[in-house]
């Protein structure tokens, strides 16, 4: 099984090219259309669903090892870059990691945090929280 992780946003963001060496891709990894489906339907709010990779999802939590989860922080930073090119003031951001195939399985947790003014120290997000980016600047 892989962890996959899926960003939701108000508005249609462009897919990477396939040659991108990028920290993060964004666009199909692991997931298919159904999982995709699934996570729009049952996890995020937003109408547009796009699956975000550099092949393993980011989870950022204790029980994950210690090299994971730093590399998981890194990814979630360039992400937050990368939607700060997308997004206007008031707009926000939907992000979820499941292990593909629980895409439609009880979310676990949610969290909320102002986009460009989080502690990545300060924070966890386990597999199945849903955490939404709010960008207020």
């Amino acid at each position: 099984m892989s962890l996959a992780s899926y960003i939701g946003c108000n508005k249609k963001i462009p897919i990477s090219d396939e040659d991108s060496s990028d920290l993060i891709i964004i666009g199909d990894c692991f997931s298919n259309k159904y999982n995709q489906l699934n996570v729009k339907k049952y996890q995020l709010s937003t109408p547009y669903v796009y699956e975000v990779s550099s092949h393993w999802g980011i989870e950022i939590s204790e029980y994950v090892n210690k090299r994971t989860c730093a590399e998981s922080k890194k990814k979630l930073m360039r992400l937050c870059e990368i939607m700060d090119g997308h997004l206007e003031k008031g707009d926000f951001f939907e992000l979820y990691s499941c292990w593909v195939g629980e895409e439609a399985d009880k979310r676990e947790g949610e969290l909320v945090l102002q986009f460009t003014s989080f502690d990545i120290d300060q924070i966890e997000i386990p597999e199945k929280t849903l955490v939404r980016f709010e960008k207020n600047n």
